[in-house]
C-alpha cells in the first residue's frame, strides 16, 4: 500500500475547474451584486426626495472616477446575469447540454456581457 497521503476526493489544487462551473459561480456573485446594486438605486431615489442638493451630491459621487468603475462593474454584472439567465432559459427547454455546446455558450455569455457593456457605455 502506498504510504503517501493523498486526498479521498479531488482537491482544488489538481482539479481543473470547468468554464461553466465557474459562470455558475458567477451567476450567483453577480446576483449577489446586483441585490447589493439596488441599495445603491435606493440611495440615489432617497436623495431625489430629498431635494436638489442631496441629488447633486449624489450625482457627483456617482459622475466621479470610483462612481464610475461602480457603475459600470454593475452593469457589467447586470448583463452577465442576464446573458447567463437567457442561456439557462434555453437550458430549461432541454437543449446545449452537450458539453462542446455547454462550453461554446459559456464563452457567448462572457462576449456578450462584455459587448453589451461596452455598447451601454459608449452609448451614454
Amino acid at each position: 500500500m502506498n504510504s503517501r497521503e493523498r486526498p479521498l476526493s479531488p482537491h482544488l489544487s489538481i482539479y481543473r475547474w470547468p468554464i461553466t462551473m465557474t459562470l455558475s459561480i458567477l451567476h450567483r456573485v453577480t446576483g449577489v451584486a446586483l441585490s447589493i446594486g439596488f441599495v445603491l438605486l435606493a440611495a440615489w431615489l432617497l436623495s431625489a426626495a430629498a431635494g436638489a442638493d442631496a441629488h447633486d451630491r449624489f450625482a457627483e459621487l456617482m459622475q466621479s472616477a470610483g462612481g464610475r468603475v461602480v457603475l459600470t462593474l454593475l452593469s457589467l454584472a447586470f448583463f452577465y446575469h442576464l446573458a447567463n439567465g437567457v442561456r439557462h432559459l434555453i437550458w430549461d427547454l432541454g437543449y446545449g447540454f452537450e458539453i462542446r455546446e455547454a462550453n461554446a455558450s459559456s464563452w457567448v455569455v462572457i462576449v456578450s456581457a462584455i459587448l453589451l457593456t461596452l455598447l451601454y457605455w459608449l452609448a451614454l
